[in-house]
């Protein structure tokens, strides 16, 4: 019988044992693996601070809500956008967020408008914040806008009701300024009935620390005590209705803003807020 293998039962000399496919994945897989060379690291990010570096004028246009970008250039081209006092023309202007930037003269912000309306409880104050830890209202519209909002005008801290909140300081500034004569309705409760003769003398206008106070309007509360009274009025002066009544030598008891610049209560528990729809925003410009 023939036999392709020696006495000693080894293979034939000059045969060589074929090398393996498996082998060859094997050894090219250990050559990979032990390949060390060192990887360039990646190029670093270029990173744009709009505090330093800023942001085109076209698009601070458009992130303040007046038009497109496209649409901004356009104005820009005409004229219509000054930086610091400064009519700019040119196309991819840069400005900082420390800028003043003016659209048809009117100051504008690459923030989007917010307007927020609380119903104030007590026992809080209208400030930012408070260095003797007192409750602020901005603990109660914290969760109301990323944007950073502020309260226009004041309520004092025993005063409830309508107290509206916006980073708009154009418009801020319309509802808190005397010649707009932004109207305000106040429920104030008083410690006692307050007679019709000291009714009739506010309605006609007195003199106040040798300034003249006028309301726009004052009643009794329909079907109320005579010591429930409704004022209307439009002076921004500090606690005015509180020194009103004062002044005659009634205490108020509690004292509620229902009615600001056309904006209400209803539907709006005390403590609560909400957004302004697009319709009370336009009605509020319209002031």
């Amino acid at each position: 019988m023939n036999s392709n293998r020696n006495s000693s039962g080894g293979r034939q000399p000059g045969k060589k044992k074929p090398q393996t496919t498996f082998k060859r994945k094997f050894d090219n897989k250990k050559k990979f693996s032990s390949d060390t060379r060192e990887k360039p690291s990646p190029k670093p990010q270029k990173t744009s601070d709009p505090e330093v570096d800023g942001i085109r004028l076209n698009k601070y246009i458009s992130n303040s809500g007046i038009c497109s970008r496209r649409e901004a250039d356009v104005y820009i081209a005409a004229g219509s956008a000054a930086v610091n006092g400064k009519i700019i023309t040119e196309m991819g202007y840069k400005v900082k967020v420390t800028d003043e930037v003016r659209f048809d003269g009117s100051l504008i912000s690459p923030e989007k408008k917010r307007y927020v309306l609380l119903n104030k409880p007590k026992n809080f104050i209208t400030t930012m914040d408070d260095d003797r830890g007192r409750k602020t209202v901005m603990e109660l519209v914290g969760a109301a806008s990323k944007e950073r909002i502020y309260p226009v005008g004041r309520l004092d801290r025993n005063t409830t009701g309508l107290l509206l909140f916006t980073n708009d300081g154009e418009m801020a500034k319309k509802l808190t300024h005397p010649k707009h004569n932004i109207q305000k309705l106040y429920h104030a409760s008083l410690d006692k009935k307050l007679a019709m003769s000291d009714l009739n003398k506010i309605a006609e206008g007195f003199m106040l620390d040798d300034k003249r106070v006028l309301v726009d309007e004052i009643s009794y509360i329909v079907n109320q005590p005579k010591s429930e009274v409704g004022v209307k009025i439009h002076s921004g002066r500090n606690r005015i209705v509180r020194r009103i009544f004062e002044h005659f030598n009634y205490s108020v008891v509690k004292l509620d803003r229902v009615v600001f610049a056309g904006l209400t209560k209803k539907d709006l528990p005390r403590g609560h807020w909400r957004h302004l729809t697009e319709m009370e925003v336009n009605n509020l410009k319209m002031l």
